[in-house]
């Protein structure tokens, strides 16, 4: 009796798991290629206007055109990056017309959350809020040799998003995300230009609102926060 061979060629589902790892991984190639110009683009390595070349960022990381597009066209849908016909790519322009409206929009957004956050109040949205508040605190705005301190901008990020993290809404916690981001690269483009203020101040007052449960003091010193940092960047001729 002869032994059975078993065939080389894979199964439908053999060849369906053998394809998971090459899928998998051009996930993690777009993923990082999108992380990577995101980050760029937010702290001003690449500036408004500018040309995206596909081929650049194919040598850049490695990679084939597939990941490189992917990552462009999700940055497309998030706003930072723009596509004319027949020219390609660039990163998106910035304007004060677009500055006031993502401004407003941010108070509409993060002013209802915190109205929420207030009403339902949870001593774990009160604890993440103060903790969020100490840290950003403990952190230097400025680091040597740098215009800005990454750790500050990480710990900024988190007092924001603590902020409104009691509204009991994750779609409404992503838009404050998506909005926190795309008015950061304006805030970001502008540092240098910026003058000084007592941010931290405004951030402690803000929860001191939240803590006593004021909702309409809350909104109204929000307001005024993201009011200043408008101004601010107004006053820096980013947008003129």
């Amino acid at each position: 009796m002869h032994a059975s061979i078993e065939s080389s060629n894979p199964t439908g589902d053999e060849a369906a798991d053998l394809q998971v790892p090459a899928d998998r991984q051009a996930a993690t190639l777009t993923k990082s290629v999108y992380e990577q110009v995101r980050a760029d683009i937010l702290a001003g390595r690449m500036r408004p206007g500018e040309k995206i070349r596909a081929v650049t960022l194919r040598k850049r990381f490695n990679t084939a055109t597939s990941p490189v597009r992917e990552a462009l066209n999700r940055l497309l849908s998030e706003g930072f990056v723009a596509l004319e016909e027949q020219k390609g790519f660039r990163v998106a322009p910035v304007s004060r017309e677009e500055l006031k409206e993502l401004v407003k929009t941010r108070c509409w957004i993060d002013g209802l959350a915190i109205r929420e956050a207030i009403e339902q109040f949870e001593v774990s949205w009160e604890e993440n809020l103060v903790l969020a508040l100490h840290r950003l605190s403990r952190v230097s705005r400025e680091q040597a040799g740098e215009v800005e301190n990454p750790e500050w901008e990480s710990s900024h990020k988190a007092f924001h998003m603590a902020l409104i993290g009691g509204c009991g809404s994750r779609w409404m916690e992503r838009i404050s995300e998506q909005l926190f981001d795309a008015a950061e690269r304006y805030r970001l483009l502008a540092l240098e230009q910026v003058l000084e203020r007592n941010e931290l101040e405004e951030h402690r007052a803000i929860v001191d609102a939240c803590i006593r449960r004021d909702p309409d003091k809350a909104v109204e010193l929000l307001r005024h926060h993201y009011g200043q940092t408008f101004d601010a960047i107004e006053d820096s001729g980013l947008t003129s």
